[in-house]
């Protein structure tokens, strides 16, 4: 049985060398790349096909989340197992929705890795015992309340972009929010990053396409 191939997505060095060290020392796993960031991620998994992707969440260029969203539209066939640090319900269950088939978290041991790497290369979901817990009173209990749109960004940030999807302008943002206008712009310029768009037009753009703001005007155009 040829052996599963594993590309290692993660932007601390040293981790994805000793995880990448781990998967290789399994016989029956391949580690075929290494990306440092998401958008690596996404042009290495179409380059090479892996038959697993393991995952962080929190990267500087391009979130786990949006990466692991791209990768499966992408090619679905490929599997997706995310190893980060975070095992809140909204990262959980974000990263779940744009088609992760696993969710462990870095504090396992080398050995509980690779068999999920191996679990989730034959198709199975698996996650760590904490959140495996946690899923059946999250599924019995009431509906959830849905999930937040981009979620690489922080709950001020989401507040800034809604209201920038609304056409304020940064003046009128750092006088709803009680923020001083250096703060506003601080946030916007991080909202630019995370969003990957090259300005406030594009960011507003999505947002409004992801159901934010119901002010009138033309988006790019900010009010006061």
């Amino acid at each position: 049985m040829p052996a599963l191939r594993a590309l290692v997505v993660d932007d601390h060095p040293l981790f994805r060398y000793g995880l990448s060290a781990a998967l290789a020392d399994a016989p029956d796993l391949e580690v075929v790349g290494e990306a440092p960031g998401g958008v690596a991620a996404v042009s290495m998994a179409a380059a090479l096909s892996p038959d697993v992707v393991v995952m962080d969440l929190n990267m500087p260029d391009l979130g786990g989340v949006e990466a692991t969203r791209r990768i499966v539209a992408h090619a679905p066939g490929v599997r997706v197992l995310v190893l980060t640090m975070f095992d809140d319900d909204e990262s959980v269950f974000a990263a779940m929705r744009a088609g992760a088939l696993g969710y462990l978290l870095k504090a396992a041991r080398p050995q509980q890795i690779v068999r999920a790497v191996r679990a989730v290369g034959e198709g199975e979901a698996i996650f760590g015992p904490a959140i495996a817990a946690r899923l059946p009173a999250y599924f019995a209990g009431a509906p959830p309340e849905p999930v937040e749109a981009f979620p690489e960004l922080t709950a001020r940030e989401r507040e800034v972009l809604r209201l920038m999807a609304d056409c304020r302008g940064n003046a009128a943002i750092a006088r709803q929010l009680v923020l001083s206008p250096k703060t506003v712009r601080n946030h916007v310029s991080h909202i630019l990053r995370k969003l990957h768009v090259a300005d406030r037009a594009q960011a507003v753009s999505r947002a409004k396409r992801a159901g934010l703001g119901d002010g009138p005007g033309h988006i790019g155009t900010p009010g006061p």
